[in-house]
């Protein structure tokens, strides 16, 4: 069965909600710690990481409840609403804290960015698992992931390019609750969209749900192609929230345009991938998926290394380079998302046992880990860089300071990309055997 466009476009409306929640504090966050909050650039680090390591635990958990609803039909839907809610009641929150002391000010964004991240899990996680469910087609799940890629792409660049300049619109503490305001009605209408359009989605699949949780979660990491996967996804997250987090430092510090600037240089980013998704659509139909992200990713990391330009403070250069960023970054964001169900379903059909929710919960918290680490990851290059925090937030940093934000932009996301491609070269799950039933396909190593 495969999915009608009605059914893939509104499923594609809940990228409205997880591109918001999981996009503005990767962009926000750090620097709202470190200079609005005047919280040490590694302390910072450790609050943007700590809440999305939690939902490294959370997801498998959300995954494992949606897995053991007993009515196929209301098995994901009503963890979509629930979490939708939810996450936009923590996101207008987080926000809107005081701005002192220090420690108070950064004891509210933690226990909210907790609360948020235990939303969006109950929220993606049954989210993915439909993608898995609503359609058995190799290839329609490709088509169905393209239109999620651009809905995310635009939300991306909806709120990547609002965001800041919501924040730049009124004097401090107003412009970052206004942000939050705004970004959480974003939210609530993503879940509910979501949620409404899809009341009539078949469900293909109605394998009975498995044994403990633990038990799930050992036999998925013993899946080979599950586990290939995920080695090979979780650096290119961690190099790309590393990018993101970096934007608001580049803007400020190395191009000088602050709030602007930053607009520029984020749209430059998400904005070819509503261009250039429907060609890597292209490429995974006729060559493979694998074939697809081996180039995109290639693509990826020789753009990323190009953002060295950025040093010279140079804005076009800087444009230029993330908009390249961008065309390799729209297909390591499709394929991997296009894999993830055929994985889930293969297992479903050669198992008999229903571990789709489970399958897309670890995944979805390898994915927050990768999420957490980039934006931790620069945090501790900007403390061994020298960089001040400072509630100036024009203060001028010194040389080691710039030449850290530039690495932590350039050349370690590259090179993270680059392990990703060593591990990618294993996965074996084509076409011709993610449609057939066979023996599940186990390994016993590590």
């Amino acid at each position: 069965m495969t999915s009608t466009a009605r059914l893939r476009h509104g499923y594609a409306l809940g990228s409205l909600a997880s591109g918001t929640f999981g996009t503005v504090p990767g962009l926000l966050m750090l620097p709202y710690l470190t200079d609005t909050l005047g919280v040490g650039a590694a302390l910072a680090g450790v609050i943007v990481f700590l809440p999305k390591a939690w939902d490294f635990f959370m997801n498998p958990i959300a995954g494992r409840l949606s897995d053991r609803v007993s009515d196929p039909r209301r098995r994901r839907r009503p963890f979509l609403l629930a979490g939708g809610l939810g996450m936009a009641v923590s996101f207008a929150l987080m926000f809107s804290g005081p701005h002192g002391p220090t420690c108070l000010a950064a004891g509210w964004v933690l226990v909210l960015f907790v609360a948020g991240a235990t939303s969006y899990a109950l929220f993606q996680v049954p989210y993915l698992a439909m993608s898995a469910e609503i359609t058995d087609s190799y290839s329609e799940r490709t088509r169905m992931m393209s239109w999620r890629v651009v809905a995310i792409t635009v939300t991306i660049m909806l709120v990547g390019a609002t965001s800041p300049a919501l924040v730049a619109a009124a004097p401090e503490p107003h412009g970052h609750r206004l942000m939050g305001a705004v970004m959480a009605l974003l939210i609530v209408a993503g879940a509910v969209g979501v949620w409404w359009a899809t009341r009539d989605a078949p469900m293909t699949r109605h394998e009975p749900s498995g044994g403990r949780l633990g038990e799930q979660l050992r036999m998925i990491l013993g899946n080979v192609h599950a586990r290939t996967l995920l080695a090979a996804f979780v650096p290119q997250a961690v190099a790309g929230s590393m990018l993101l987090a970096g934007v608001d430092y580049a803007s400020r510090h190395l191009t000088g345009g602050g709030a602007g600037d930053a607009t520029v240089i984020f749209v430059a980013f998400v904005g070819p991938a509503v261009l250039v998704t429907p060609l890597w659509q292209w490429v995974g139909l006729h060559h493979g998926k694998k074939t697809g992200l081996m180039l995109s990713s290639a693509v990826f990391a020789v753009a990323l290394l190009a953002l060295l330009v950025a040093r010279t403070g140079n804005l076009a250069a800087v444009v230029a380079c993330s908009a390249l960023v961008g065309v390799g970054y729209a297909g390591c964001q499709l394929f991997p998302l296009a894999m993830l169900p055929d994985i889930a379903a293969h297992d479903a059909r050669t198992v008999g046992t229903n571990r789709i929710g489970a399958f897309t919960g670890l995944w979805a918290g390898f994915e927050l880990l990768g999420f957490a680490l980039g934006p931790g990851l620069l945090g501790l290059i900007l403390q061994v860089g020298d960089y001040t925090s400072s509630t100036d937030r024009g203060l001028e940093q010194s040389s080691t300071a710039l030449w850290a934000m530039t690495a932590g932009l350039s050349v370690i996301p590259a090179a993270l990309v680059l392990v990703s491609m060593l591990f990618l070269r294993h996965y074996r799950l084509d076409a011709t055997l993610a449609a057939e039933p066979t023996a599940p396909e186990v390994s016993t190593a590590g």
